[in-house]
């Protein structure tokens, strides 16, 4: 496809070539006398000239603006749409992208008196307007930093409001559970009787137990969500697996073989940490009883910059659809099971200011940590 340039070029040369060919008929015919072939010769001379004259006078159209990166501004509204605030940071140079950081601080672009915070890539929370935000960042190759300001509170708030949701479907869902067959042994109960059926005394017996069972699981849920803040003072580790040992023996002696390594000193809630032991210890048991395997048990407990304690069965282990779930309120696979025994000892940890975790590496094993604690040698 020619460009202007080369149309111009052609047209000039054409020109040339038809002022030469008309001014030597113009010639031709004023010598032979040809007034007719002259005037004709004449009249394409003179509008060659016309031409070439409007040609050369002609300015070029000026250039077409340019125009944007063809995916620069979609990015750009949609970055503007984002609720969360996000920033360009450059050294102490801070500048908004989108709407929410605009907002944030005033700032059309480059924000004037940025928080020192922003400047230190080594800082990771940021406290501003009032509100408390995680700084969230990407380091790019030029040294530039995209960060996004996280609000820690809105966060917190949202997941616990998953988490009462949550609590608030369970609770649902067992009571009803609970109260269904009681409502229908309770009418059973009124026609027995009015009838002198002797099915009565049964009746009320199975009535009491379920009774019983909806009263176990209230209190299991009063444990649970009333559980103290850790009053933790040093406890030697060896007395608490100790006792664990003894507690084991007598609830599973000559079922379960149990091994325990333990030392050390570590400031813990000693009750606590007894109960959150003892419910991976029994978890444990129960699984490794219902394995082909021969049943065992292991509790190792150490000590070295945080307390880490490990619980591994031999049981079956713990099928994927259920890991999700293995820490959620009131669930158990256990026939007459609470479901509390592990949502309960990862409470504890996490009072502790650790955490208990379920470790995927071919068998069951629960690991607790808890950080930043005071402990000596033995």
């Amino acid at each position: 496809m020619l460009t202007p340039r080369h149309r111009r070029a052609l047209t000039a040369l054409a020109s040339g070539v038809t002022l030469t060919g008309g001014g030597a008929a113009l010639v031709a015919a004023w010598q032979a006398g040809m007034w007719g072939s002259l005037l004709g010769a004449a009249g394409i001379v003179v509008w060659t000239l016309a031409l070439g004259c409007w040609i050369a006078l002609r300015r070029a159209p000026p250039p077409a603006p340019a125009l944007p990166a063809r995916q620069a501004w979609p990015i750009a509204a949609l970055l503007d749409q984002v609720p969360v605030p996000l920033l360009r940071i450059e050294g102490g140079d801070v500048r908004a992208i989108n709407r929410a950081a605009r907002a944030l601080f005033v700032a059309d672009d480059r924000i004037p008196l940025p928080p020192p915070a922003l400047a230190d890539p080594a800082a990771a929370h940021l406290r501003h307007a009032g509100r408390r935000w995680r700084i969230d960042a990407v380091h790019l190759s030029d040294g530039t930093r995209l960060a996004a300001l996280i609000d820690i509170a809105a966060e917190e708030h949202a997941a616990q409001e998953r988490a009462q949701d949550e609590m608030i479907d369970i609770l649902g869902h067992e009571l009803l559970n609970g109260l269904s067959p009681i409502v229908s042994l309770a009418d059973s109960a009124v026609l027995a009787a009015a009838r002198g059926d002797a099915m009565l005394g049964d009746i009320l017996a199975t009535l009491a137990r379920r009774v019983e069972g909806l009263e176990g699981f209230t209190r299991a849920y009063r444990e649970l969500a009333r559980l103290p803040d850790p009053v933790v003072a040093p406890v030697a580790l060896k007395e608490v697996a100790d006792d664990l040992a003894r507690l084991f023996a007598v609830r599973f002696g000559g079922q379960v073989a149990l091994s325990v390594e333990a030392q050390g000193i570590a400031t813990i809630d000693r009750d606590q940490m007894v109960q959150a032991l003892w419910a991976l210890l029994q978890n444990g048991a129960e699984a490794a009883l219902a394995a082909p395997a021969p049943p065992r048990v292991a509790l190792l407990i150490a000590v070295t910059d945080q307390l880490t304690i490990t619980v591994r069965d031999s049981g079956a282990g713990i099928s994927s659809s259920d890991r999700a779930r293995v820490f959620r309120p009131f669930h158990t696979t256990k026939p007459g099971g609470s479901g509390i025994g592990l949502t309960l000892a990862r409470r504890i940890a996490r009072g502790h200011g650790g955490d208990l975790l379920l470790l995927d590496d071919g068998e069951t094993m629960f690991r607790m940590t808890v950080a930043a604690i005071r402990h000596v040698d033995m």
